[in-house]
């Protein structure tokens, strides 16, 4: 199958978004809006973000368009569309590179998503990037720096699931409690778009995806907003079946776990029974688990656990480090 061909196989027939001009076909896609456009992208390779002994094909398109969709869903945005760029592995059959595109589908229908464009080239390793494009109204993007003292700290779902399925996945000497759960948590997490979207109301709201895990999300708006972040360590809500691994491994993994892709976020005072209402709609799980002041030195984040306070620094996996 040449590159046409494999264009041809992944084109959608028709598209759900009503602003699409024109979409694959020509040298670009065309939308109108009279939205504000929020844009992201990501890259995954190979060995580094994924690997085939953890995640089929469909999985990792999955996934990889989730995690997209959740830097939108912090930005307040409807998904609208997404475009793919993949570097293709001799390793890889053109059927497992369409199991990809498949699994990214299967997500962009839920939130009503087109594909739009992209490119597709030979390489040494599989990569994917993939461009998400979201709708906001206008002036009601949510940014890191709009916390302030007074407001309360949130999460919603549950920490640490993720990388408790990625540690089932890669320990074949123990069996676990309800490992199908963590398991799909890791391959094919559910990013809250639908809740971020339904904020527009709350004027002032602010949002990170757990990617990372909370202990980084929280210092980024720390730092953002300039701030002291508080949370309570009873408070961070794990899974009934969390507990049946190591207690370092729980307190490790609900902090710097990451890719759990749910909602870090604060808001003020007056406005958490609205915010509590709306997560009840949208059936989230919404927990408060800390609070926000003013810095002292320099901003920070802080966990109080038996009545002990400590530093909580930034961990875990990043790039380029």
């Amino acid at each position: 199958m040449d590159e046409f061909s494999f264009i041809n196989s992944i084109k959608q027939i028709s598209y759900k978004q009503p602003s699409l001009v024109k979409g694959i076909g020509d040298d670009a896609a065309v939308f109108r809006s009279e939205k504000d456009i929020v844009t992201a992208v990501d890259t995954f390779v190979e060995g580094i973000h994924f690997s085939r002994e953890t995640m089929s094909p469909f999985q990792t398109g999955y996934r990889a368009l989730a995690a997209n969709i959740s830097d939108l869903a912090a930005m307040g945005a409807r998904p609208a569309f997404y475009l793919v760029s993949v570097v293709i592995s001799k390793t890889w059959t053109l059927k497992e590179v369409e199991e990809i595109f498949s699994g990214m589908k299967e997500l962009a229908r839920y939130d009503h998503m087109d594909l739009i464009g992209g490119d597709t080239v030979s390489g040494s390793e599989l990569s994917i990037s993939i461009t998400v494009i979201g709708l906001v109204e206008k002036g009601m993007a949510r940014f890191r720096h709009t916390a302030q003292p007074g407001d309360h700290v949130f999460v919603t779902g549950t920490l640490g699931d993720a990388r408790a399925g990625l540690h089932i996945l890669t320990d074949k000497t123990s069996s676990y409690i309800n490992s199908s759960y963590f398991v799909k948590r890791h391959q094919m997490p559910s990013p809250r778009s639908t809740f971020a979207v339904s904020l527009a109301g709350i004027d002032r709201i602010t949002l990170n995806d757990v990617s990372d895990g909370i202990g980084n999300e929280a210092n980024e708006i720390a730092e953002a907003s300039d701030v002291t972040i508080t949370l309570y360590d009873e408070t961070i809500p794990v899974s009934d079946d969390f507990q049946q691994f190591p207690p370092s491994f729980q307190q490790e993994w609900k902090y710097f776990g990451g890719e759990d892709f749910e909602l870090l976020g604060t808001v003020a005072e007056e406005n958490w029974d609205a915010l509590a209402r709306i997560a009840n709609d949208t059936g989230t799980q919404l927990t408060k688990i800390g609070f926000v002041s003013e810095a002292e030195k320099e901003p920070s984040v802080y966990v109080i656990k038996d009545n002990r306070k400590t530093r909580l620094d930034k961990n875990g996996y990043t790039h380029l480090k």
